[in-house]
């Protein structure tokens, strides 16, 4: 329970409620001035008891005139207050509002409020949420107007370019803050999603550093987002356990653990399940303020900090806006200055011409940058998707040998070490293959050359997505790097031009990759609309970022009505028999019981719909997202 301010009145009353519905326990808190019509007994009692109250019927709505706090009444499925006064059975108080309740104005909470949720989103915690929402709403909306400006003047003819007014902080010198203690050694990051025994099995797979992702590798659905920040408040303070339901097993965190940083969505993603001032709030802004404001003070008291990892930036004015609210959030909460700190994935090609800038914008709270390798070939697509001359080849031969992979993870690497800071490596998606040891051995193989490549070239750590791979890679930088980390390496011999960042990638165009962007795509899609946003297909870990290369070069090839390797020219009319081929043998193969309980013709739908449209879309995930949100918004819940 919360404490009252003693400026309030307490409002306790039952509702009617849906037949079959468990009931809620509701208390409604309003200003002094802003009592319930026809409310009767009302006391002002501080010590948050009431003893009695009738209520004329009144519907619950947006307009009701109840002031800031209907406290979940909607989420519990109530619809309007009983009547008389033969209804006088009182509630207990379940939960009351606390500080800024002029910030709760105009909040909204959509989707289910079981009890537990309540821990997650507190009147405090969602007060916290509205004020960085208000703040910088209209900015994210700039910025994402400034983006479609940007890709206009690229589909027009103009390409990618060092900024002429930025020449300054590229060429000066400068060091972004020092590293905490925690994070000077990051050599084995593993990533995943943030449900339960993934949260647990990662903090203990003794890699360095565990990135929880509310990103690439989770579904957005009101369950997983609020469950996964539940299991990090629990993992923060160490008391997270899991029990299999069918094998019983118990897990539990170890002795030592991974550093935790934590992965909110991108600046272009809205929080559907959550309004402020009837807008939805920015997803980025969401996940990042629930998890700062439960945490941060615990990080610090335990030694560690609130870090971060920043997706999908295309520039530094993204970056500088990461970096206000960041100060926001740590004055606002009493949290000193510099206290975040945050990684950010260089993933998208705009990206890459403003390295050093990122950097000086986030110069006081920056952890480095990271090789994001697999968005950074889904935006290479979507950032040259009108030249027929950046047609790229088969998606399996897009590795970071590629010329303009290497010029953008070397120019990385230069970039980080001048400025005193890590420079990340790439995730290698395999993964082990069971009951097959030469195909294993063949995952494996690529594994050790992909991090012989990066900690070679320079790379402070790597990524990896599964704890099996774990030691396999701190093996690789533990005889490569021995010392926490190499930032001293400085790479002056490096020298990259926009020529090199924008050299397209050569090799084989096949109708077998065709038929197999097909498969997986759809694949995935299924899974992501079923609440899953890592899934292993093939023996390699798909997350959204791949799934996003395979239905953008599929348009890609489409929109340039490209001429494979075997002669054909791809057009939508070969595509969709494709499409159909490769789906009625994934029927055969899952059988009809799995098909049937999953969501393949929308997942069909919907990857047709992405990779045949006259535009290309800027990312699946926003689209389908609306399919979520419809299965998510049964309820609504008013504050």
């Amino acid at each position: 329970m919360y404490a009252l301010k003693a400026s309030v009145k307490v409002h306790q009353m039952r509702f009617s409620k849906p037949r079959g519905h468990p009931g809620l326990k509701i208390v409604a808190v309003t200003p002094l001035d802003r009592r319930p019509r026809g409310a009767k007994n009302v006391l002002d009692d501080t010590s948050g008891k009431v003893n009695t109250l009738a209520s004329d019927s009144a519907p619950l709505s947006s307009n009701c005139g109840w002031g800031p706090f209907c406290a979940f009444a909607e989420a519990a499925g109530f619809s309007e207050f009983e009547k008389g006064a033969q209804n006088t059975k009182m509630t207990e108080i379940h939960q009351v509002a606390t500080p800024r309740m002029d910030a709760q104005r105009g909040v909204a909470i959509t989707g289910a409020m079981p009890r537990e949720y309540e821990d997650i989103l507190t009147p405090e915690a969602l007060s916290f949420v509205a004020h960085l929402a208000r703040m910088f709403t209209p900015r994210v909306n700039e910025l994402l107007a400034r983006r479609r400006s940007v890709q206009a003047r690229l589909d027009a003819g103009e390409r990618p370019h060092f900024l002429g007014e930025t020449r300054r902080i590229r060429e000066s010198d400068w060091k972004v803050a020092p590293i905490p203690d925690d994070i000077q050694d990051r050599r084995v990051e593993i990533t995943g999603p943030v449900d339960r025994k993934m949260v647990i099995n990662a903090l203990n797979s003794g890699a360095n550093v565990f990135m929880a992702d509310f990103e690439d590798s989770n579904a957005p659905t009101w369950r997983n987002q609020i469950e996964g920040q539940i299991n990090l408040k629990d993992a923060v303070r160490r008391n997270i356990t899991y029990k299999n339901p069918k094998s019983g097993k118990t897990y539990q965190l170890k002795q030592k653990t991974a550093v935790l940083f934590v992965r909110p969505r991108g600046w272009h993603l809205k929080e559907k399940h959550m309004h402020v001032d009837r807008l939805p709030v920015p997803a980025a802004i969401f996940d990042f303020a629930l998890y700062f404001f439960h945490n941060a003070a615990e990080l610090r008291r335990r030694g560690s900090g609130p870090y971060f990892y920043l997706p999908k930036m295309q520039s530094h004015l993204e970056a500088r806006l990461w970096n206000d609210v960041f100060v926001e959030a740590q004055a606002e909460l009493g949290i000193p200055r510099g206290t975040v700190r945050a990684t950010v994935l260089i993933e998208t090609l705009p990206a890459a011409f403003e390295m050093d800038e990122i950097l000086w914008e986030l110069k006081d709270h920056s952890a480095g940058l990271n090789c994001g390798r697999w968005d950074y070939i889904f935006s290479f697509i979507k950032t040259l998707r009108e030249d027929p001359k950046a047609v790229m080849p088969d998606r399996g031969v897009v590795t970071m040998e590629q010329p303009c992979m290497r010029a953008y993870s070397l120019l990385l690497i230069k970039t980080c070490h001048r400025r005193g800071i890590h420079a990340m490596g790439g995730m290698a998606a395999q993964i082990p293959v069971k009951n097959n040891p030469q195909a294993n051995e063949t995952a494996l193989a690529k594994v050790r050359a992909d991090k012989q490549r990066e900690v070679r070239d320079g790379h402070d750590g790597t990524w990896v997505a599964h704890p099996a791979l774990v030691p396999i890679a701190k093996q690789i930088f533990d005889e490569g790097m021995p010392s926490p980390n190499q930032i001293s390496k400085a790479r002056a011999d490096v020298s990259v031009s926009e020529r090199d960042l924008l050299a397209v990638p050569k090799g084989p165009r096949t109708e077998a990759c065709l038929r197999n962007n097909c498969v997986v795509g759809v694949q995935y899609l299924e899974a992501w609309l079923g609440g899953l946003g890592c899934v292993p297909l093939y023996n390699l870990m798909e997350d959204a970022a791949t799934a996003e290369i395979c239905r953008t070069q599929v348009w890609q090839w489409l929109h340039h009505k490209v001429k494979l390797d075997d002669g054909q020219i791809i057009t939508r009319d070969r595509f969709g028999r494709m499409l159909d081929e490769e789906m009625d043998k994934l029927r055969r193969e899952l059988g009809e019981s799995r098909w049937n309980r999953g969501h393949f013709p929308e997942a069909i739908r919907l990857f047709h719909e992405f990779s045949t449209s006259q535009k290309l879309a800027d990312f699946l995930t926003i689209a389908a997202y609306d399919a979520v949100v419809a299965r998510d918004s049964t309820h609504t819940s008013k504050l």
